[in-house]
């Protein structure tokens, strides 16, 4: 069996394009409950003025995140990744159109019980996107970078299509009876049936692509225990008579793979250290109006995902892509400039300078994290890989919470901030 894929080249397998297409729906659906709390945050302003929503709702969405992944990390050589990608997604789906319930059962009141069932809907996503981010980027980095690439692209893009979805919403029904809230209802009901699609596709399509089935009976022959239900899915058997048992007695612990790659890690944490220290709390409550009254939040965060987007993309582009390490520590420490930046200008500048920096913030968070995420497995076996990307995910997530506790420090001295 070991032959039929040995003598293969992956570059001339069917189903790669069909792959990298996939792997970017599923990277939709990875964040798009995210993004879709990011985008509605407007309404949810409306309905729950006095409990800063944008930065409560992230919060409890982190911990339970980091938790999870952590957990999930520490014992991912013996989990089986195709349910936890799964149950991932299902969670999603469900927790997405519990919202719709939510507001359909409240009439779109607020107050401090909806609010606290809303919080607990929001915990589930952070269960769901610690299965799904960590499970997803560790599988699809036993594979070749482009489909790695596309997932994460797709992550981005989950905020550029939300933001832009929101944006029509918000101007076919402002002047609408209750319009703000009939565009966040659309919007979350696409958002569901977004991340039913996912599981769909997660399912039945992409364990069959025979590009898929050749990278992950190439990470079996390597040790990997988690492609195995994979493997079933796809018609593939005895996945036992593929392994090496020198392969399966080589793997690196995950305290060696996180020493070799500490600076990847680091960086991935304070990449988003960064960014979530400004969105979304800071651009909803601290930059003004600027003449664009409500619209104002909404577009510099659809700026932030499609400069976000554009940046992922930039990384096809091979002179773009920054790989050498101490190049990429450079370049993430020079982020933390924007942080006087975003300060002088909320103060002194007008929104064209608010604009371009979130743009920049944008950029720079996705060109950054592609390149680490797709260079960092280079070199490892199919067992490492899946761990290392498992590490990567746990270390951005801690960097998320961080940054979003570190974003209410944006509060101090602000009138009526607490």
């Amino acid at each position: 069996m070991a032959d039929s894929y040995e003598n293969q080249d992956p570059e001339k397998l069917q189903g790669k394009y069909k792959a990298i297409v996939v792997s970017c729906i599923l990277g939709i659906g990875s964040l798009v409950s995210w993004h879709s709390l990011l985008t509605v945050g407007d309404y949810y302003y409306k309905n729950f003025p006095d409990y800063h929503p944008s930065r409560v709702l992230t919060f409890v969405y982190q911990p339970f995140a980091l938790g999870t992944i952590i957990i999930l990390s520490y014992h991912e050589s013996k989990i089986n990744t195709r349910k936890r990608n799964l149950i991932g997604y299902i969670i999603f789906a469900i927790s997405t159109f519990l919202l719709i319930v939510l507001d359909l059962t409240t009439k779109g009141h607020g107050g401090i019980g909806p609010y606290i069932v809303l919080c607990a809907i929001i915990a589930s996503f952070g269960f769901a996107d610690a299965a799904v981010r960590g499970g997803m980027i560790g599988d699809l980095s036993l594979m070749c970078p482009e489909i790695l690439q596309s997932f994460t692209a797709g992550m981005s893009l989950a905020g550029a299509l939300t933001s832009a979805f929101r944006l029509m919403t918000k101007a076919a029904f402002e002047k609408s009876h209750d319009g703000l809230r009939l565009g966040a209802m659309i919007f979350l009901a696409i958002s569901t049936f977004i991340e039913f699609l996912c599981v769909m596709l997660y399912a039945y399509v992409f364990p069959k692509l025979p590009i898929v089935k050749y990278y992950r009976r190439k990470a079996a022959s390597e040790g990997s225990k988690t492609v195995s239900a994979d493997l079933a899915a796809a018609g593939i058997q005895n996945q036992s008579d593929l392994t090496d048992e020198d392969s399966k007695n080589q793997r690196l612990s995950n305290k060696e793979l996180l020493l070799q790659n500490i600076d990847y890690a680091m960086n991935l944490c304070l990449i988003y250290v960064l960014t979530f220290s400004i969105l979304p709390g800071f651009l909803y409550e601290n930059t003004g109006q600027h003449g664009m009254g409500a619209w104002y939040a909404l577009v510099l965060i659809a700026m932030c995902n499609w400069c976000d987007l554009i940046g992922r993309y930039a990384t096809l582009v091979k002179w773009l892509k920054l790989e050498n390490r101490k190049g990429l520590t450079f370049a993430v420490l020079s982020r933390f400039l924007l942080v006087p930046a975003f300060y002088f200008t909320t103060k002194y500048g007008d929104k064209g300078w608010m604009i371009m920096l979130v743009s920049v913030l944008g950029f720079s968070n996705g060109h950054l994290t592609v390149c680490i995420i797709t260079i960092a497995p280079k070199g490892y076996k199919g067992p490492e890989k899946n761990a290392l990307g498992n590490l990567l995910m746990t270390f951005m997530l801690g960097g998320a919470l961080a940054g979003i506790s570190f974003g209410w420090l944006w509060l101090i001295g602000k009138t009526n901030a607490f």
